[in-house]
């Protein structure tokens, strides 16, 4: 019986292995002329292979959510779909109810709402004023005249959209902003009309584009994103 110890004797001719010659283990490897297996994909051109460690992410991860931290514009989409959806909810009752809304759309809103109420009451006085500039200067009587219609117009709308932005309406706060640019060119129409006598509506012009900051605020951001979901 054969000791285990024992180096078998090399045959005649053979050579010994070379130091380092030796075939690492693992599974052998294919040669170079083999076709891959059916459905092999190869890497693209300059593809590294992951570092040792490196663990596959589980099905559906998607990757870090961007940070929250830095201001987004986004265009709204909860747009009315009818006339309806462009009114405020339970109507006019609720104008003077603050909802928990943050401290900077609180102000921006009473800004709104008083503002609108006020150009409503100097819409009318204005109106009673047109129709006697009328009978002594027509055409800067209608003028002024259509200007008085649009600045009603515009009074109203601005109380309807504070109320829709109050409830949440991201497409309220946007139709807000450009009516803050409007009320800009009317001042300036007004201005060039009085031969820039008419200095008044300059201080309109500036609370209403504080109001407007206001309402894209970092907290007023986050109030309306989170209430995105619940309307």
């Amino acid at each position: 019986m054969s000791n285990p110890s024992d180096v078998p004797p090399q045959q005649p001719g053979a050579q010994p292995p070379a130091s380092g010659s030796v075939p690492p283990a693992g599974p052998p490897q294919l040669p170079a002329n083999t076709p891959p297996p059916p459905g092999y994909q190869a890497p693209p051109p300059g593809y590294q292979a992951p570092p040792s460690g490196y663990q596959a992410p589980p099905p559906g991860y998607q990757g870090q959510p961007a940070s929250a931290g830095g201001f987004r514009f986004e265009m709204p989409t909860d747009r009315p779909r009818n006339f309806g959806d462009a009114l405020p909810a339970g109507g006019l009752s609720g104008m003077f109810k603050v909802a928990a809304m943050p401290t900077e759309l609180k102000v921006s809103y009473w800004i709104w709402l008083i503002g609108g109420l006020l150009g409503l009451l100097g819409g009318v006085i204005g109106l009673f004023g047109s129709f006697v500039l009328v009978a002594f200067a027509p055409a800067i009587g209608l003028l002024v005249l259509l200007l008085v219609i649009v600045a009603l117009a515009l009074a109203t709308a601005q109380i309807i959209l504070a109320m829709k932005m109050k409830e949440g309406r991201e497409w309220a706060r946007f139709a807000l902003t450009i009516l803050a640019g409007i009320s800009l060119v009317l001042t300036l129409i007004s201005s060039g009309i009085a031969d820039g006598r008419a200095g008044g509506g300059l201080p309109g012009f500036l609370i209403s584009l504080v109001a407007t900051v206001l309402m894209w605020l970092p907290n007023a951001q986050a109030w309306f994103a989170a209430n995105r979901g619940r309307i």
